[in-house]
């Protein structure tokens, strides 16, 4: 039987056009981000999937009301965006080619993301509660591109599936014919459902802060943000944003570690403006 389990999980991958595969899916910048990644399911699957659930999310906050409201917001974020994305090439040769997207929603969260193939929404609350320059902007955006760049949300879906298998779901593709069904919505709900782990969260700060960098936004702003999420989390529960996130002293002082590094890009940056 546990023969017939993993016949039935390799199948289930095939099923999904998935690969095995342990690589880097980034060079490295001047920060460092060479690790190996266990990469189960494909880039181009998982780009399909974070485009339908970013179509999905637009079309509800449309009919709310709440998309792209705030067009001096909207204009505002999209040319940081501008400014940051031809720098992704330091780090993936392709990544300036995907389909970007950038809008807003009008929520008091304290929310921003950017979901697989460059998908980026803010929630106009991060923006206005913690009163952000471009600068913290910007900082949050190559954040959170980072983790696109870094496809961590393929590790994470990628080790979903794995378990899903590992529990028997390959069995059911074996006897009764759903199984790859059964994991694609499994994959599809990790990627919706996604928290970033504390060790990602490192890996995007310290590519994120690059980036800022390289696009000519200062990134000793990283700082005086996190000071401002430090203030916004006192006093009761946490922002949804910082919910695996490291504690914030901790991010500052990796923060202040790494300027060394990074403020010659910025300094190089803004020598040619």
């Amino acid at each position: 039987m546990a023969l017939q389990k993993m016949i039935a999980a390799a199948m289930t991958v095939a099923a999904l056009g998935g690969i095995v595969s342990c690589e880097s899916t980034t060079t490295s910048g001047s920060v460092g981000a060479d690790r190996k990644q266990f990469l189960l399911v494909s880039s181009d699957q998982l780009n399909q999937m974070a485009a339908k659930a970013y179509t999905q999310l637009q079309a509800e906050s449309a009919k709310k009301g709440v998309l792209n409201t705030d067009a001096a917001m909207t204009r505002r974020i999209r040319a940081i965006a501008t400014r940051i994305t031809p720098h992704t090439r330091v780090f993936r040769a392709d990544a300036p080619a995907w389909k970007w997207e950038v809008n807003t929603i009008t929520s008091n969260e304290l929310n921003a993301f950017c979901m697989p193939g460059g998908k980026i929404m803010f929630y106009t609350g991060i923006v206005q509660r913690l009163n952000l320059t471009d600068d913290e902007i910007a900082v949050i955006m190559g954040h959170e591109i980072a983790h696109a760049l870094r496809e961590h949300s393929r590790e994470q879906v990628s080790q979903a599936v794995a378990a899903e298998a590992a529990i028997g779901i390959g069995a059911a593709l074996l006897g009764l014919g759903d199984g790859a069904a059964n994991l694609t919505g499994t994959a599809y709900q990790a990627l919706i459902a996604s928290r970033f782990s504390r060790s990602h969260e490192t890996e995007s700060d310290r590519i994120g802060l690059e980036l800022a960098a390289r696009a000519g936004y200062d990134p000793r702003a990283g700082i005086t943000l996190w000071k401002k999420m430090l203030g916004a989390s006192q006093g009761g529960r946490p922002p949804e944003f910082l919910s695996t996130h490291p504690a914030e002293a901790r991010r500052i002082q990796e923060i202040e570690s790494l300027l060394p590094t990074v403020m010659p890009l910025y300094e190089a940056a803004r020598g040619g403006r």
